[in-house]
């Protein structure tokens, strides 16, 4: 019973951790004609990360010219922008010591302690430029994209590369 009285509220707590899976949102001009772009290059990548930026400039490149595109020293059809970040996230997270008298208001304890953990988020923004009009054509998000840890850094961003240019070029409404 004692046992229980320890293990509940942990148990509760852990289903309150975040779970920080990697998102990937796409959005697009619906007006553009992707099929008469077929050149790029890349205008300015931005990383906190020196190392990143060669990282992602590759990973975009693979994918690209699968697809078909040639990336060019400058006057492409399309210029490529990338900015890579990475901020502090902050969650609350409280403990309490047993469950009290009941399961009713203010049945949770009488001893409560609230902990901030702090933990980074990782995001990559690509932007994809018209060059003869400057107009914003295509936008991928990744989140929890880019960490501190070398290991799993290309994996992620080799995901999420895949991701935002699966249905890469879109086809536009009609």
């Amino acid at each position: 019973m004692k046992a229980a009285r320890y293990l509940i509220p942990i148990a509760l707590s852990l289903l309150a951790l975040p779970v920080v899976a990697q998102e990937v949102r796409t959005d697009y001009d619906e007006h553009a004609d992707f099929s008469q772009f077929h050149t790029y290059y890349w205008a300015k990548v931005e990383t906190e990360n020196p190392l990143w930026q060669q990282r992602v400039q590759d990973a975009f490149d693979h994918q690209l010219q699968a697809k078909g595109w040639q990336r060019v020293d400058s006057g492409g059809d399309i210029a490529l922008t990338a900015v890579g970040a990475t901020r502090n996230q902050q969650q609350y997270q409280t403990f309490y010591n047993g469950f009290g008298p009941g399961w009713g208001w203010g049945g949770f304890g009488d001893t409560a302690t609230t902990t901030v953990e702090n933990y980074r988020v990782g995001t990559l923004v690509v932007d994809m430029y018209n060059t003869q009009t400057k107009r914003l054509l295509w936008r991928g998000v990744a989140s929890d994209t880019l960490s501190d840890k070398p290991e799993k850094n290309e994996q992620k961003l080799d995901k999420a590369v895949d991701k935002m240019l699966d249905k890469f070029p879109p086809k536009g409404r009609e």
